[in-house]
């Protein structure tokens, strides 16, 4: 017979263990909700702002507007630098229903690179298919006409235009102008620097020379944005909000279109450079470097092909000859010497030395030769300045010493940058005793000073400072900081910031008498340039020089037949016109040419023809 179980009930034991249990409930419940409720906060409180950020990045696309680049003109408004349009021909990759068709025939209206359709497929697979995808970079304006014609054919494809920076005058202002490029890397880092990347942000080029780039600033422009709400695959759904971007200031420059062209002109693509400046205000009226390039070849990319041939050629055309070549400026400063004897009082404009052709040392055997080897006979400072007489500045400089010489010459521009506003530009080298230790290691030698006494030896300069140098002589000391800025369009003119310090002599008769000696030097029957002014409707005041490459034995003689092309001297002409009411003053070099008053001074005076007497 089966028992029956009996169950003994302990009902306040049974409520306790319930009561633990429900009061465990009700904290992990509280512990929940208060996690939940944390984590609300968090959310809709604390970080609002940045979800909604991250949400409205989701939602809200902005797309930056690139600015137009500032237009560029000459003093007389012809433009230099411009935008114009260019076409690309742009596909919606899901509007295509069959590429390879489509392609053959666009083959049909203008050629297409061999290889196009694989290229443009292998591009398309990084490609969402509802945005717009470039076929074709670059199309001409006949392409473009044939394409509207035929658009029907195309779905999907269409006419996208734009504008790219164009310089008119190619070749003419390359060294001056500069040019736009693609941004590299190099040039990020420097706008990560300059924390603009803003500002690029919708533009893929930059000024890389010349104006473009120092005037970066001023032409680029500031982008404007365009916001688009987007579904969650990206697909626009509304315009939300347009800013228009604010076009960059056109700039107008000093130089003269057409006396630049006229001193390519008067080059004939040789070597060299010519510089010609307004003595009253530093205006640069013309500054050509020979040989140059077309800057348009950079705009959308140069070749490594064209790039190599252009930084191997032997003509080096891509230093800027006229700020950046150094070079001797032999007797162009013979004046500047004889106004620092003439100040520090180891000459007088009547003091006469003899010369028999050479000149030498106290109780030194070398002989330092006169350009002329049978001499001038007696000479003063008119006629040493006239007539080059080399033997009068070696005995000048030998009285007057290096530094007396070097302190002379540096508020003349010499040693030092001018402060032109392109950024390539040489300072070249005025030496002293102080220079050749930091650089040689060296002493300085008195045979050291004879050379700088007719320009040659360790002294360099570049073509921008003879220019500037001359035009201080025909100022009489007032000084103007050689520039090509004439205004940005709209603001006032900048030359008042240009003014500097002028040079005060101990005696300001000394200016008439050195101008005097460059007059008879172009007017004077005998001197080096009288062949060249003798029939001009206007004066000038002028001086050549002819600089040697190399030296040569103390007997020994030039022979110009003999010597290679590239160890000829350069020829040298500096000046200004007219004679008492200076308006122009040119510097020209002339590489490897020669005599300076034979092949550098018809350059010189056919600047000063067409600006005085072709305007």
């Amino acid at each position: 017979m089966r028992r029956s179980r009996v169950t003994i009930q302990n009902h306040t034991e049974e409520a306790a263990l319930f009561k633990r249990r429900a009061l465990f409930t009700f904290a992990v419940v509280v512990i929940l909700i208060s996690i939940l409720l944390s984590n609300l906060y968090y959310l809709q409180v604390t970080s609002h702002t940045d979800y909604q950020t991250r949400a409205n990045e989701n939602r809200v696309r902005v797309i930056p507007v690139a600015p137009n680049r500032g237009l560029i003109f000459d003093r007389n408004n012809n433009i230099v630098a411009n935008n114009l349009p260019v076409y690309s021909l742009e596909m919606i990759p899901e509007k295509v229903a069959n590429l390879e068709h489509i392609i053959a025939e666009l083959g049909k209206l203008f050629p297409l690179e061999e290889g196009f359709i694989e290229d443009t497929q292998e591009r398309l697979k990084y490609h969402r298919r509802f945005k717009a995808f470039t076929l074709i970079k670059q199309l001409s304006e006949k392409q473009v006409a044939k394409f509207s014609i035929n658009q029907h054919k195309f779905p999907g494809l269409s006419i996208a235009a734009g504008l790219n920076r164009y310089y008119p005058q190619g070749e003419s202002l390359t060294h001056l102008l500069g040019y736009v490029a693609r941004i590299n890397s190099k040039d990020r880092e420097k706008i990560s620097i300059d924390d603009k990347e803003g500002m690029y942000a919708a533009t893929n080029q930059i000024g890389k020379q010349g104006i473009e780039k120092f005037y970066e600033d001023i032409l680029h422009g500031i982008p404007g944005s365009t916001e688009e709400e987007v579904n969650n695959r990206g697909r626009v759904i509304r315009t939300l909000k347009h800013i228009p971007p604010e076009a960059g200031r056109d700039l107008q420059l000093t130089i003269d279109i057409t006396l630049q062209n006229k001193a390519i002109e008067l080059l004939q693509g040789r070597r060299g450079a010519v510089v010609a400046l307004d003595p009253n205000n530093g205006e640069i009226l013309a500054m050509v470097s020979s040989p140059s390039y077309d800057p348009n070849l950079f705009v959308q990319g140069i070749s490594s092909r064209n790039y190599s041939n252009l930084l191997n050629s032997t003509q080096k055309p891509l230093i800027n000859r006229a700020t950046q070549g150094q070079y001797a400026p032999a007797s162009t400063v013979k004046p500047l010497l004889a106004l620092a004897g003439l100040e520090h009082n180891f000459v007088t404009d009547k003091t006469k030395i003899w010369d028999p052709g050479f000149w030498q040392i106290p109780n030194v055997e070398r002989k330092y030769r006169d350009w002329k080897r049978w001499g001038h006979g007696w000479v003063d400072l008119y006629t040493s300045v006239a007539h080059s007489c080399d033997i009068y500045f070696y005995d000048l400089a030998y009285k007057m010493g290096i530094q007396n010489i070097a302190d002379f010459m540096q508020p003349f521009g010499f040693g030092e940058s001018t402060g032109i506003d392109i950024h390539e530009e040489s300072s070249a080298i005025l030496p002293d005793k102080g220079w050749k230790r930091a650089r040689y290691n060296q002493p300085w030698y008195i045979g050291d000073t004879i050379s700088i006494g007719i320009g040659q030896g360790y002294w360099t300069a570049t073509p921008i400072q003879l220019a500037y140098s001359t035009s201080i002589l025909a100022t009489k000391g007032q000084r103007f900081r050689p520039h090509l800025l004439k205004q940005v369009i709209g603001e006032p003119e900048t030359n008042a910031s240009s003014n500097l310090a002028p040079i005060k002599l101990k005696n300001e008769a000394n200016w008439n008498i050195i101008s005097n000696a460059m007059y008879q030097t172009a007017h004077k029957y005998g001197g080096s340039a009288y062949s060249l002014f003798k029939d001009s409707p206007y004066k000038a005041a002028v001086k050549s020089g002819t600089g040697q490459v190399f030296g040569i034995a103390e007997d020994a003689q030039y022979d110009e037949e003999t010597v290679q092309e590239h160890l000829k001297d350069n020829a040298l002409f500096v000046g200004w016109a007219p004679y008492n009411n200076p308006k122009i003053a040119v510097a020209v070099v002339l590489e490897n040419a020669g005599w300076g008053s034979a092949n550098a001074g018809p350059i010189a005076k056919g600047m000063f023809d067409s600006y005085l007497l072709d305007n």
